[in-house]
């Protein structure tokens, strides 16, 4: 990729050489753009990434009849995975009290101040543990919807981490419900 940075800096042509993934011949630049697919396509047009990520969650909800919807887009930096997360919740809620819970959680960093420009960035999330969430707001179509940003270093809060935080509860007699 820095050779791509370098490239379209200078004002030189950009020989993209790696993604997407597949045979076909069309490979995009990565260096400032944003690419809308991560893995293969599936027959349903989803990419292996995005159904991955509706498995896992179902799998650790423990719940098969929530749904999940997602679209994976690769973006050029160094750690990171950013997520804009949108949820149903079962009851109304108090907005307020959502980014309280969110604050007082372990792991969790809320960064939600949008007036003064403070909300996760992947920059800010690089190098540590924590999953930064912010941009929390009513959705404007869907009374009892909730969307958010949410940011972490991929490197330090991935499955393995996940897994070790999920023991540690289970170990203590911690359950989330």
């Amino acid at each position: 990729m820095l050779r791509q940075t370098q490239a379209v800096l200078s004002g030189d042509e950009v020989n993209p050489a790696i993604l997407p993934v597949g045979a076909l011949p069309v490979k995009h630049q990565i260096a400032f753009n944003a690419i809308p697919q991560i893995d293969k396509f599936q027959e349903n047009g989803y990419t292996l990434e995005e159904m991955k990520m509706v498995r896992e969650t179902k799998k650790i909800m423990g719940d098969e009849s929530i749904q999940v919807t997602a679209t994976c887009v690769r973006i050029p930096v160094v750690y990171g995975h950013s997520e804009s997360l949108y949820v149903e919740l079962k009851n109304d809620y108090d907005l307020e009290e959502v980014k309280q819970l969110l604050a007082d959680a372990p792991g969790i960093t809320l960064v939600d101040d949008p007036a003064n420009q403070q909300y996760p960035l992947a920059t800010d999330a690089a190098g540590k543990p924590d999953v930064f969430v912010g941009r929390l707001r009513r959705d404007l179509g869907f009374e009892r919807g909730l969307n958010m940003w949410i940011v972490s270093d991929n490197l330090l809060k991935g499955a393995a981490w996940n897994a070790v935080q999920i023991a540690e509860h289970i170990a203590a007699g911690s359950f989330i419900k």
